[in-house]
């Protein structure tokens, strides 16, 4: 068999695998938070694992600039076996001053110096095509090179999930673009400019763009916006707080200690689940947030029923029949998981895969009805619950996985 070496530094295949090698134990499809943690987890008992991706490159390049992290400093570690590669440890090892909530940029500085401390083998060129070969999987770059790994992990985050309603998916992306997809506020100094949600990601995009100098309006369908954290009293009643609240603090009281156990979850029938998915992460904003918002526009129960380009501006029409005219639209409506976007994943792949509404259907250990095949992050979440949506989730992931491939 052939051999090269890639820009990387890493030995792959050229052309088709000799009968029963591979060269790799696990491949993982992705570097953000989830792909880096579960390397991490399953280098350190003995496997040999490739991770592929830019380390943080979702983070780096589609989240505005200046943006905070939603979740609190302690649900915002990547997790490696021994919990030494933490945010404080990073930050204590750079001389990064600490700070509540975490800037975009710590975080992307701290997932690239967790992936240099692990050393986990990094091959920063993507994976073009994913299929089966024989009992293994051939992983196709997208320079060219082949390579063959026994198991697959995606862990590819969520960027090709953004949620785009109807009414403004003939926009052209001059009129048009999603939260997250690297605009920065800085592009619309002295426009106006309509932000689309009710989540974080649309009231903190909407007060990023007034503040770099923008006119802003936030339109709603709620009847009022929602705030993390409403009631803190509840979280200083010492020992009741913690049977309340999960360190993870996702999703109100009670709930918040469900989310924690995704392995019950699990079992919980798909109904149910779902409600409690929904209701975790249901659209609300940082405690943070309201004084930075005092000079924006809020329409709430509102939506936008036409909208029409006139030259460099749109007009929207609204449910109530009000108009607006606006440079941009600004989307924070959130994601559709939907696998089948994933455009590594061969059509095979995506017919064998048992989903749910998109999501892939999961067992122990993350593992798809397509045996070697998992998913973490956000996919994981219609079987695993709401906490795999978030950062907080990647060391209950991590050893889950972990356990499992050792197991089998």
């Amino acid at each position: 068999m052939d051999m090269v070496t890639t820009s990387d530094n890493i030995a792959v295949n050229q052309g088709p695998s000799v009968k029963g090698a591979a060269d790799c134990d696990v491949a993982i499809i992705g570097a953000g938070p989830y792909g880096l943690s579960a390397g991490a987890h399953l280098k350190a008992q003995g496997l040999n694992v490739r991770v592929f991706g830019e380390p943080m490159e979702f983070w780096a390049g589609k989240m505005p600039a200046g943006m905070l992290l939603r979740s609190p400093r302690a649900a915002s570690n990547l997790s490696d076996p021994k919990s030494a590669y933490t945010l404080d440890a990073f930050e204590a090892a750079t001389g990064i001053k600490p700070a509540a909530p975490v800037p975009l940029k710590t975080f992307v500085e701290y997932g690239r110096w967790f992936q240099r401390q692990l050393g986990t083998c990094q091959h920063q060129t993507m994976v073009s095509a994913v299929t089966r070969d024989q009992a293994m999987f051939r992983l196709k770059l997208e320079n060219g090179d082949i390579l063959h790994s026994r198991r697959v992990v995606v862990a590819a985050g969520i960027g090709p999930f953004r949620s785009i309603p109807e009414v403004f998916a003939d926009l052209s992306p001059a009129h048009v673009s999603h939260c997250y997809e690297g605009r920065q506020p800085a592009e619309f100094r002295g426009k106006r400019v309509v932000v689309i949600g009710a989540g974080q990601s649309a009231l903190e995009s909407a007060a990023l763009l007034q503040e770099g100098g923008a006119e802003v309006e936030i339109i709603a369908r709620i009847p009022e916006l929602r705030w993390i954290g409403m009631h803190p009293w509840l979280h200083k009643l010492g020992p009741i707080s913690k049977m309340l609240y999960s360190k993870h603090d996702i999703g109100p009281a009670g709930i918040s200690r469900l989310v924690a156990m995704p392995t019950l979850v699990r079992h919980i029938p798909l109904e149910t689940r779902d409600k409690l998915r929904r209701r975790a992460v249901r659209a609300a904003g940082s405690p943070w947030l309201p004084p930075r918002l005092t000079q924006v526009r809020i329409s709430t129960q509102r939506s936008v029923r036409r909208a029409l380009p006139k030259g460099d501006e749109v007009q929207l029409t609204l449910d109530d029949a009000t108009q607006r005219n606006v440079h941009h639209i600004l989307l924070g409506t959130g994601y559709k998981v939907d696998v089948s976007r994933y455009s590594f994943l061969a059509p095979g792949l995506v017919r064998d895969l048992r989903q749910m509404d998109g999501y892939p259907e999961l067992g122990r250990g993350f593992s798809t009805s397509v045996p070697g095949l998992h998913f973490i992050g956000a996919p994981a979440a219609r079987s695993f619950g709401p906490l795999l949506y978030f950062v907080t989730g990647t060391e209950f992931a991590s050893r889950e996985l972990t356990g499992h491939i050792l197991r089998h």
